[in-house]
């Protein structure tokens, strides 16, 4: 019986290439949700295999599921993962991940509303999604509501602080 050995990669931070963080909010029947979307540009050594393999391999190893699972982390509060809102600022913390990004007004509404915003990290690299520059929401609604996209992510409802509270 032949049997083929299961490789597991050390994980290499040089291999997520340029991580990004997108504030977006969206209409849902019980009003606007805030969204973080985290994605790499793919850009790493290994290209967009190499950051997809990384960025799974990051999330996994932090208790972050991939695939269908929505993960509350105000009921898992050793999850190394925070978002702080200050500033109009949106703060994403994790091992090997540190991002920010300004928030729209509408988002930084939504996410004082419901004290919470919803993160999706994407292992599918987005190299079009440049960091600094606009993205035509024809453009992120199409990556954002992928299925392959979906499918391959991690999904958090990630509670959000501030220094004032």
């Amino acid at each position: 019986m032949t049997s083929t050995p299961s490789e597991t990669r050390p994980f290499r931070a040089a291999d997520l290439g340029t991580l990004a963080v997108m504030a977006f909010s969206g209409e849902t029947p019980d009003g606007d949700m805030p969204y973080l979307l985290a994605y790499s540009l793919g850009d790493g050594a290994g290209g967009p295999e190499a950051s997809a393999t990384a960025v799974e391999q990051l999330l996994t190893s932090n208790g972050l599921p991939v695939g269908e699972t929505l993960l509350d982390a105000s009921r898992k509060p050793s999850l190394p993962l925070s978002l702080l809102v200050e500033a109009g600022q949106a703060v994403v913390t994790m091992p090997h991940l540190n991002a920010q990004c300004v928030a729209p007004p509408e988002w930084l509404a939504a996410v004082a509303e419901r004290g919470y915003a919803y993160f999706l990290f994407a292992t599918r690299a987005w190299p079009e999604a440049q960091p600094g520059k606009p993205v035509a929401p024809e453009s992120l609604s199409a990556f954002a509501g992928d299925e392959e996209t979906l499918l391959s992510a991690a999904h958090v409802l990630l509670p959000a602080r501030t220094l004032r509270g």
